[in-house]
């Protein structure tokens, strides 16, 4: 686990009608403030990332299909500094992520419908307080290729 990330199991109440899934209250422990909240759409094996925030925190949840997050912390001062880390969300993990300032972060649809990442952002967006990269920058230890472990 990278410090400061917070991964949050999400409740759905389902009935023969349909569900609610629920994504963020203002009286959760993650809640930081309301920025602002935007759904990003990936299809299949496309890549969105690299981006790092300075001040906004992300709260990431996946309402349809399935991506892979992954994380990458290169906070000077930090104990988990080097580490990646990768988290799968969607219907099969409905959950929240919270991801603090100051973490590289990325996320790759996969599955084989498009997804709908739902983002809860501490503040609204700011070109001047992000920064971005070329999901295939080397200077991440990551590649998006499948893993067959």
């Amino acid at each position: 686990m990278i410090d400061g990330v917070v991964i949050t199991p999400l409740k759905q109440i389902c009935d023969e009608r349909g569900k609610v899934m629920h994504m963020l209250r203002c009286d959760a422990p993650v809640f930081k403030s309301f920025g602002e909240i935007y759904f990003s759409c990936i299809n299949p094996g496309a890549v969105k990332g690299w981006h790092f925030h300075k001040k906004m925190v992300l709260n990431y949840a996946v309402p349809h299909g399935e991506i892979k997050v992954v994380l990458y912390d290169n906070r000077v001062e930090s104990r988990t500094r080097g580490e990646v880390m990768e988290i799968i969300l969607g219907t099969n993990n409905y959950s929240l992520v919270t991801v603090p300032a100051m973490i590289w972060s990325g996320f790759k649809g996969i599955g084989t419908e498009m997804a709908i990442v739902a983002n809860c952002a501490s503040i609204p967006h700011d070109p001047q307080e992000s920064e971005r990269k070329d999901p295939f920058d080397p200077s991440i230890p990551y590649q998006w290729e499948l893993k067959n472990r």
